[in-house]
């Protein structure tokens, strides 16, 4: 009987070679191609370039924006008008810090932002989960009305929202700003949408390992769901450090003002002094551009499969 061994070389390659042969398909014979390659990458130049375009197109007032915060006050409206300082001071941000009690409000700002945050971020994942995981007859009517609550503008709900913080006694406070904005529509939504692509065997293997629901939702349920986790915890913190209409209806007291009801202080009647404004602005959007380059990383897509077998 003849084996591999005694065949001739090319006919004891053959089953390898129509194996492979077998393997390749259209599509894998088709990016073996050099020339699919060269003609993606010259399809792409002209989107390539139009990206560019369009983030040169929004770049260009936040460029103009951060040099003029360098310039001093006699050059920001001097004609003819130039993008780069022609004499660069820092004297803006030094009077932006000392002439207003911008610390105080720094402070302010960062406990609101951050107490709210979290408390957003924790209460949106847990009102997610038990829509998403617990099938009761009226979670998505819930979850529609909390839907609802998206379609009304936001001066509709200042007038009831005041009064029952006026009642309870959390006028001129930071708790005030802070109470109100602890849920929203938005957070929950992530979290159920998320949640709902969560397997629900991944659920039942751990309670047949004895994993109560806190333990679940805690271990398992939270860990998974770190994309969303950060994504909403970047949009709240965005949200309630630009946040200036609320703040500006709650606090009456200066000592409790957030940075942008302060920056608003600072334009007077008749005259703006624009140097101060500008460094004042900037430095408060400082940690908006650092929150978001620390945290963008974990903004990508979960694998929600990773404790499963098939």
């Amino acid at each position: 009987m003849a084996t591999a061994a005694n065949l001739p070389p090319a006919v004891a390659e053959e089953p390898v070679l129509g194996a492979e042969r077998a393997s390749a398909t259209p599509a894998r014979r088709a990016r073996q191609r050099p020339g699919n390659t060269e003609l993606r990458a010259k399809a792409s130049i002209p989107l390539t370039v139009l990206m560019w375009l369009i983030a040169a197109l929004y770049a260009l007032p936040l460029l103009w924006f951060l040099l003029s915060s360098f310039k001093p006050g006699s050059e920001l409206f001097s004609y003819p008008l130039s993008m780069i300082p022609r004499e660069w001071t820092f004297q803006g941000f030094v009077d932006a810090w000392e002439r207003v009690d911008f610390a105080q409000y720094f402070l302010n700002t960062a406990t609101v932002s951050i107490v709210t945050t979290v408390l957003t971020v924790f209460f949106s994942a847990c009102t997610g989960y038990a829509l998403a995981k617990y099938n009761n007859k009226g979670t998505r009517l819930f979850f529609v009305c909390i839907l609802a609550t998206t379609m009304l503008p936001t001066e509709v709900i200042l007038n009831p929202t005041f009064s029952v913080i006026r009642d309870l006694g959390l006028y001129n406070s930071l708790a005030g700003i802070i109470v109100p904005s602890v849920l929203t529509a938005t957070g929950v939504f992530m979290f159920r949408q998320f949640f709902l692509t969560v397997p629900d065997d991944l659920l039942h293997s751990a309670r047949i390992d004895g994993a109560g629901e806190l333990a679940i939702f805690f271990r398992i349920m939270l860990p998974l769901s770190k994309p969303i986790l950060f994504t909403l915890a970047i949009f709240s913190f965005q949200w309630r450090w630009n946040d200036y209409i609320w703040p500006l209806i709650v606090l009456n007291d200066p000592k409790w003002y957030t940075l942008q009801v302060a920056l608003r202080s600072i334009v007077g009647a008749e005259n703006i002094d624009w140097p101060v404004l500008l460094g004042a602005s900037v430095i408060s959007l400082l940690p908006l551009v650092l929150v978001f380059f620390v945290f963008q990383k974990y903004v990508l897509n979960a694998d929600v499969s990773a404790g499963l077998k098939d």
